[in-house]
C-alpha cells in the first residue's frame, strides 16, 4: 500500500475518478501544464490531455461558472482556486447560483461540480494566502462543506464529493499537504459526507475541530494524557453537513467539550458547534462550552505561529474544562 501525503492523495483520487468516469473534468489556473500552484494536478494534463485538463485565465468567477454551466449539462468538474483568499470573485456565483440551482429550478438541474481551494495558516503565506473562511460558505443551503485532515480521509472524502450529485466545496488545509504521510489504498473508495471520525476516546472531556488544526489537538491530546486527563478527539471531516450526533454522544460522555478552529473566533464554525451543543445537550456540561480559535484580526505574517491555536493554547483550554 503506498505512503502518500495529503497532496499525493488529492491527486491521486483525481486520477482515480478520470480514469473511472469520462465526464470528470478539471479546470483552473495553472492546473494543467504546470500542474497547480501546490502541484496538486500533476501529471492529469498528460494522463487525460488538454480537452480535460484545462487551463483558464486567471478569473475566479469565470472558472466556477463555467464549472457550474459544465455540471448542469452532464459533466463532473473540479475546479480549483488556487487559494481560499482568491475565491471571492466567484463568491456570488457559489451564493446566488450554484447553491441554489436544484431548488430553483424544482430539481430539474442538479450541479454535480466541485471546487477544490487549499486554506488556512502554516506556510508563512502573509495576509492573503492563509485566511479561513469557511464560516462564509456553511451559510449556504445547497453547498456542501468538506475538509479532510488526513492523506486517506483526502482521497476517500474527494472521490465522495466528485460522485455527490450537489456542489461541494472541498478544502484542503495546505499546512498539512506534505507535513504528515500515511497508508493510502490505491483502491477505488470513499468516506461518506457527513460522517465524523472519532480520533482519540476518552471520558474527560471532548475536543472537536477540523482540518489542520486536527493535529495540533492529537498534540494536545498526548500533553493531556501525561496529566491523567482523558480526551475524545473528533474530527468533522465535513462541516455541511455535519455529524453533530457523534458530537453530542461525547459530550453526553465526558460533559465538556473544547472547539478548536484556526478561523476568526467572532462567528466561527465554532460558534455553530457551541450552538448546537448548548442546545441539544447543556443539561449534560459541567462546564463552560470553550473554543480556542485564531483572533480577530487579520492574519499575521510575523505572529503566525502565535496567531494559529497550539498545543500549548488547546492545553490551557482542556485544563479550564477539567478543572471548572
Amino acid at each position: 500500500m503506498p505512503v502518500f501525503t495529503l497532496l499525493q492523495a488529492v491527486n491521486d483520487a483525481m486520477k482515480t475518478e478520470m480514469s473511472r468516469d469520462r465526464d470528470v473534468v478539471v479546470i483552473g489556473e495553472d492546473v494543467g501544464r504546470d500542474g497547480g500552484v501546490f502541484r496538486a494536478t500533476e501529471g492529469l494534463l498528460d494522463m487525460f490531455g488538454p480537452e480535460r485538463v484545462m487551463d483558464t485565465p486567471l478569473n475566479e468567477s469565470g472558472i466556477v461558472g463555467i464549472a457550474a454551466g459544465m455540471a448542469m449539462y452532464g459533466l463532473r468538474p473540479i475546479a480549483e482556486i488556487q487559494f481560499m483568499d482568491f475565491i471571492y470573485p466567484a463568491f456570488d456565483q457559489i451564493v446566488s447560483e450554484i447553491s441554489k440551482i436544484r431548488y430553483r429550478s424544482g430539481g430539474t438541474y442538479s450541479v454535480p461540480m466541485v471546487i477544490r481551494t487549499p486554506y488556512g495558516g502554516g506556510i508563512k503565506g502573509g495576509i492573503y494566502h492563509s485566511q479561513s473562511t469557511e464560516a462564509f460558505f456553511t451559510h449556504l443551503p445547497g453547498l456542501k462543506v468538506v475538509t479532510p485532515s488526513t492523506p486517506y480521509d483526502a482521497k476517500g472524502l474527494l472521490i465522495a464529493s466528485i460522485r455527490d450529485e450537489d456542489p461541494v466545496l472541498f478544502l484542503e488545509p495546505k499546512r498539512v499537504y506534505r507535513s504528515f504521510k500515511e497508508e493510502v489504498p490505491e483502491k477505488d473508495y470513499t468516506v461518506p459526507i457527513g460522517t465524523a471520525r472519532i480520533v482519540r476516546k476518552g471520558d474527560d472531556v471532548t475536543v472537536v475541530s477540523y482540518g489542520a488544526s486536527v493535529h495540533s489537538c492529537i498534540a494536545a491530546v498526548a500533553l493531556a494524557e501525561k496529566e491523567g486527563i482523558s480526551v475524545e478527539l473528533i474530527d468533522l471531516r465535513t462541516l455541511v453537513p455535519v455529524d453533530i450526533e457523534t458530537v453530542i454522544g461525547s459530550v453526553k460522555k465526558t460533559g465538556r467539550i473544547v472547539i478548536v478552529n484556526e478561523a476568526t473566533k467572532f462567528s466561527s464554525y465554532a460558534a455553530e458547534i457551541s450552538a448546537l451543543v448548548a442546545e441539544r445537550a447543556v443539561d449534560a456540561l459541567n462546564a463552560p462550552i470553550y473554543r480556542v480559535s485564531g483572533f480577530d484580526t487579520p492574519f499575521n505574517y510575523t505572529w503566525e505561529s502565535v496567531y494559529l491555536p497550539d498545543e500549548q493554547r488547546i492545553m490551557e483550554h482542556i485544563r479550564k474544562a477539567v478543572n471548572y
